[in-house]
């Protein structure tokens, strides 16, 4: 086949997994597109599908099993001609995977999705190559915000975790590099840049030795047209003042931070091999409430760990209820091969696992709504993401609430908003999962 007749190729991707993974797939895109091949979004008019799969716990296994087991009916059916499979999921099981899914067309590890469009080549069996040196990331969620993901890998060595396996150790992107991404993607509308990263706060010590998180957003604020940038995943001991100070201060720092706990027993922790124990996790969120009460707060915990006993899991509880976070989530654990804590005793049954993520939620669930209650009657900037054409409604967030993740806010158009416009609100209801504004 001639390129020219490559290049009237569809090609079409199903994203699966976090945000970081998103990224990998919007880059691979970007290179797809600059190659001179189209990118479409409904798979079944695809010649070309891309399957960018997580492997990061059993049920994230299993939903890229079943999205590559239905694009390869598809392509048994004459609907697509290749299939590809990337992500977490091959480089965990590569060998096992090529052996499971014989027609798949190929498999990479992460390290090849640079070479997206030399893949597609060899599988098109092209003689003309062409190297793609330039791109534009394809975005492939609201154009209001993008993802920066300012690192790959992981050097912490949580028992639970996988990542470090399948990722690698921590390798920081260059500075310059996010620089000249940002100011690519608020060129193109982006108005948030939301920095991602398995640790955004070890940013820059395998590269410069020092931590550069800092100095990364100070240089990012001063893109013009850049309106907030939101930190995710920082990981507790990195919490320092200074970075909270800097969030405050700094006028384009979303007030708002992502710090994954995962828990508040002592044992559990250590257990866990994390690096902060109870009385440091509950001074930092003490510090949060006291010295920062702007600072809207986010985290995530495990339910049912190996040796997480009634007593140990009602301490979670009470610890719940007092910090009051603004948004939490809760995963029961997941017993994962080749981590530490498979092979620990005392592990919990899937049942109690399930009822007590059930229970712990629900206790979520009413601090976030009285949090939400304190939010009626008060006027919002809110960036606008997306229109729904069902209710009639913009749909929008606020610095406070991290897109896709935490509550959004609906309005009714006076004729005059656009997508990835700031705009004021006031706030007169609450439904449950969004807020109820009126466009001032």
């Amino acid at each position: 086949m001639k390129r020219a007749q490559l290049q009237e190729k569809k090609v079409s991707a199903i994203s699966l997994g976090c945000d970081k993974n998103k990224v990998d797939l919007e880059k691979m895109l970007g290179r797809i597109k600059a190659y001179g091949l189209e990118i479409c979004e409904d798979i079944t008019q695809a010649d070309i599908v891309i399957v960018n799969t997580c492997a990061f716990i059993l049920p994230a296994q299993k939903e890229a099993i079943m999205n590559i087991l239905e694009v390869e009916d598809l392509k048994k059916k004459g609907v697509v001609e290749k299939v590809i499979v990337t992500g977490c999921f091959p480089e965990r099981n590569y060998a096992q995977m090529k052996e499971n899914f014989p027609t798949i067309d190929a498999f990479l590890h992460i390290r090849e999705n640079e070479n997206i469009c030399g893949i597609i080549e060899e599988l098109y069996q092209i003689e003309d190559r062409k190297s793609v040196k330039s791109f534009e990331r394809v975005l492939t969620n609201s154009p209001s915000y993008a993802y920066l993901k300012i690192a790959d890998g992981c050097n912490n060595v949580c028992s639970f975790c996988t990542i470090p396996r399948i990722r690698g150790r921590y390798t920081s992107v260059p500075m310059d590099k996010l620089v000249d991404e940002a100011k690519n993607l608020v060129g193109r509308g982006v108005k948030e840049i939301i920095l991602v990263a398995q640790d955004t706060t070890r940013y820059g010590e395998d590269l410069y030795g020092e931590n550069r998180l800092i100095q990364l957003c100070e240089k990012l604020s001063k893109i013009k047209g850049l309106k907030w940038i939101r930190i995710h995943y920082a990981y507790p001991e990195k919490v320092t003042k200074e970075l909270l100070s800097f969030i405050m201060k700094n006028e384009k720092m979303c007030k708002y931070i992502d710090i994954p706990l995962q828990h508040i027993d002592n044992d559990i922790l250590s257990s866990m091999r994390r690096k902060h124990n109870e009385d440091e996790t509950r001074e930092l969120v003490s510090l949060l409430h006291r010295e920062y009460p702007e600072i809207a707060l986010r985290s995530t915990f495990i339910v049912g760990y190996p040796g997480e006993n009634g007593k140990k899991f009602k301490k979670l509880c009470q610890f719940i209820k007092e910090a009051k976070f603004d948004y939490a989530g809760f995963f029961p654990y997941s017993r994962e091969p080749n981590t530490a804590s498979f092979y620990m005793k005392k592990q919990v049954c899937e049942f109690i696992k399930k009822r007590r993520a059930k229970k712990i939620n629900i206790i979520q669930q009413g601090i976030a709504l009285i949090h939400a209650r304190e939010m009626i009657g008060k006027e919002i900037e809110v960036l606008v993401d997306d229109f729904d054409q069902t209710t009639g409604e913009f749909c929008a967030h606020s610095e406070k609430c991290s897109p896709s993740v935490d509550f959004g806010v609906r309005f009714v158009d006076n004729g005059s908003v656009k997508i990835s416009q700031l705009v004021k609100v006031k706030i007169y209801d609450f439904d449950g999962s969004d807020f109820k504004g009126e466009l001032l």
